[in-house]
This record gives structure tokens, sequence and C-alpha cells, in this order.
């Protein structure tokens, strides 16, 4: 038992001997999390007349109230947030608002999805919705496969139904809520001004 014991203690201190490399997984986090809000901002950004009346329209949009103000603090906050989190400045303020914005999205955009972000047929996700757009996705292939050259179409990766879930900003919302508690880590310029100027 004792040599089990010390075999133990042996590979544990091997295993926290990586943590001279702990700065891997907040940069790993934050360079992830990038291109998503970088994307997400400057599209909303492009055509923000467009994203404005997307915000205010009941019909085929969002229908939120004071929609300028509410797109403006979406598109700025994921720019923005993209810049921080790729210097990692200001990472766990940063964290407040994207994670708030994912709250949005998930609440106004995509609960009455369901959880899946690509529609699947079957398992414990799956819903009516998404059985019945496997269904559709299934003839959809039937009609390319015997009108359309279904193998050049499919070359480059199968063809899918996005549903449109919780799934993909549940996980940014957790993802941003590790940052927020732990911080950007080691390779960050939050870490290099507290070291350097010993900021509380």
């Amino acid at each position: 038992m004792e040599k089990i014991l010390s075999l133990a203690c042996k590979a544990q201190s091997l295993l926290n001997r990586t943590r001279m490399a702990d700065f891997l997984a907040p940069l790993a986090l934050r360079l992830y999390l990038v291109p998503i809000f970088w994307m997400a901002g400057t599209k909303k950004l492009s055509d923000m007349d467009g994203t404005i009346s997307w915000f205010a329209n009941p019909d085929w949009g969002l229908g939120l109230p004071f929609p300028a103000l509410l797109a403006w603090a979406a598109t700025l906050t994921e720019a923005v947030g993209a810049v921080a989190l790729l210097i990692g400045l200001g990472v766990r303020w940063v964290s407040i608002p994207l994670m708030f914005t994912m709250i949005i999205a998930a609440t106004t955009v995509h609960m009455k999805n369901g959880w899946l972000a690509i529609a699947e047929g079957s398992g414990f996700f799956a819903s009516d919705r998404t059985m019945g757009a496997i269904d559709r996705l299934d003839r959809a292939k039937d009609i390319l496969r015997e009108h359309g050259n279904y193998s050049w179409l499919t070359e480059n990766g199968n063809l899918a139904i996005l549903n449109n879930g919780i799934e993909f900003a549940t996980t940014y919302f957790i993802m941003l809520l590790v940052l927020f508690f732990y911080g950007p880590g080691k390779a960050s310029l939050d870490y290099f001004i507290e070291k350097r100027y010993g900021f509380c």
C-alpha cells in the first residue's frame, strides 16, 4: 500500500509541474473567443441600420425596447471585447458585458430553438423541430443526388441544417465565466500591469 501511495505522490508531483504552463488554458479560452466576438461585432457594425431594425422589429427581428441603444451596446461590447480578450486587457471587466450579451442572445434569439446549434434527428437533445429538420435535410439530399452534383456540393463538408439553439451562446458564457473568475492568465497585459505596477 505504501508503494502505491508513494507512486501516486510521485505522479501527482509530476502533474503539478505542468502548472508552470498554466497560462495556456486562459490564453486558449481568450484566443478561441476573439474571432467569435470580432466577427459578431464587426458584422453588426457593417450594417448598423439593418442591425437596429433587426433589434427593433417584433415580426422578423427581436422586438427589443431601445433598439438603437441595445444594438450599439451589443456591437461595441463584442468588437471591443474581442480586442480586449486578444491582448488580455481588462479581461475580468469585459467578461461581464460579454456574458450579459450571451444571456440576451440565448434568451431572445436561441431559446425557442432548444439546445442544439446544429439539427440532429436523434439523441437526448433532439426535438420535434430538429427531427423535422433532418427529414427535410434527407429529402434535400435526395433531390441533390438526383438533380445536382452532390459529390461536388459535399466535397468540402457534409450538408447540415442550422438549428440555432442555445448551445453556442451557453458555451461562450461558460468560457467567459471561467475568465471572469480566474482572469486572463500570465500571457496578458493585465498580468504585466499587475506585476509592474502592483494594482490591487
